[in-house]
């Protein structure tokens, strides 16, 4: 190859991967406006009850509506629009949920508000899955789990810094005008998604029924429920953080959110880094994760009165926790093959499965005791130690080709490595 045609490659090679890195910015976008609508029911739930006349424990429905929308809607979605073109697809999910999230602000009654939930739970799902594909489809393999992590990153963003900004909303203006700011950032991250995300390769892999055998195959299904089982150890805990800072640590008032914004920032970090490691082993990154967690639980519980102690095993949970998401979502495309189109919904649908399981189950062990959440998430980390070592000696299907179909610098890249020999993700 001459010295032009190296450099021309090298320029095209550039152009290709500024704009992987457009779309990789506006799937965040929209990433960070769904996880803030996710969680800012938590913000403005009393409001919402006084308002509609409804029990804080009713009210509290809204939020199992959602988890419900993103388990069971989310892949019954995917599976459904596995054939469309997913630019289209991802402009239609985040264009309806704007116009959904603003059907509760205009008729105010309760029973339209829990399906309106239910249905913005599901779109939610989809945006997810056929994020992923995009930002997999635009990228070398060797960075695939890097731009999962930056999809990931606007939800550990938005629990850090969107959420708060939409309660100060909720509290200050009402939690109408909250839900009315969502839909507005709906539709900002619609048009980004429209204005820079190109019409994306055909969707591979067959129909949505040939891609369940690979996506419900049993190694698949081990990784979904070590998923499971992490996110109900973590999320079991975190749930009921509040009460422990309170009543063990001794922190109130202002001080409580220095701690939570510790896990915060240190979450969002996490995050957006554990995609480097992915790409060197998701399998491996999953079990790290797992045994950092569980190390961070141990710390929590055993210096839970050392302020000190718990700020930083504070950071130690977020980054070992949330550093593991992106290798989670990782796993499962990779060992689905084939069947990762409809694979992609499946770990976000797990992963609410644990959380409601986790805060169901610690919920029942802090009646007795602060700290029992903490101890009880520990547990269930434990019990998913050697299924995470387990899964590490899983392999990925035979069949090929074993992964989403790319574009641009991905197909670049490949040709690249096609003439220099097999690599391994």
């Amino acid at each position: 190859m001459s010295a032009q045609q190296a450099g021309t490659d090298d320029e095209t090679l550039g152009r290709t991967s500024g704009k992987a890195r457009l779309l990789l910015s506006a799937l965040f976008v929209g990433s960070f406006v769904l996880g803030t609508a996710e969680l800012l029911m938590v913000g403005v739930l009393n409001l919402i009850a006084t308002d509609l006349d409804v029990s804080i424990p009713t009210t509290g429905t809204l939020v199992t509506a959602y988890a419900l929308g993103v388990a069971i809607g989310g892949p019954l979605l995917t599976a459904l629009t596995i054939r469309l073109d997913k630019r289209v697809t991802l402009i239609g999910a985040l264009a309806l949920f704007a116009v959904i999230n603003v059907v509760p602000v205009l008729l105010g009654q309760f029973a339209p508000f829990l399906v309106a939930r239910v249905l913005t739970g599901s779109l939610h799902g989809l945006y997810v899955a056929v994020a992923f594909i995009a930002a997999v489809a635009v990228v070398p393999e060797n960075r695939a789990g890097r731009a999962i992590s930056v999809v990931f990153s606007g939800f550990a963003l938005s629990a850090a810094l969107g959420a708060p900004l939409g309660t100060l909303v909720g509290q200050g203006l009402g939690w109408r005008n909250s839900f009315v700011a969502i839909t507005l950032l709906s539709l900002v991250a619609c048009a980004a998604v429209a204005a820079v995300i190109p019409r994306l390769p055909e969707p591979t892999g067959g129909s949505a029924g040939d891609q369940a055998r690979y996506a419900f195959a049993p190694r698949v299904l081990t990784v979904l429920l070590l998923g499971a089982l992490l996110f109900a150890s973590s999320y079991g805990a975190l749930t009921y953080l509040v009460p422990f800072l309170e009543r063990v640590t001794g922190v109130s008032g202002a001080l409580v959110s220095v701690f939570l914004l510790c896990y915060g920032v240190a979450a969002a970090i996490g995050s957006f880094n554990g995609g480097r490691f992915a790409d060197r082993g998701a399998a491996r990154t999953m079990l790290v994760g797992g045994v950092g967690t569980v190390g961070a639980l141990l710390a929590l519980y055993l210096g839970g009165t050392s302020p000190v102690v718990v700020a930083l095993a504070l950071v130690a949970w977020g980054l070992f926790a949330q550093g593991a998401v992106p290798a989670y979502q990782y796993r499962v495309l990779e060992l689905a093959g084939p069947g990762s189109q409809l694979a992609s919904a499946l770990p976000a649908s797990a992963a609410n499965v644990g959380i409601a399981v986790g805060s169901a189950v610690c919920g029942l062990a802090i009646d007795g005791d602060a700290s029992s959440a903490v101890l009880t998430g520990l547990l269930i980390g434990v019990v998913a130690i050697p299924l995470a070592w387990a899964a590490t000696l899983l392999r990925p299907p035979v069949t090929t080709p074993a992964a989403p179909a790319r574009t641009g610098a991905a197909q670049a890249d490949a040709g690249d490595r096609a003439s220099t020999g097999p690599t391994t993700a």
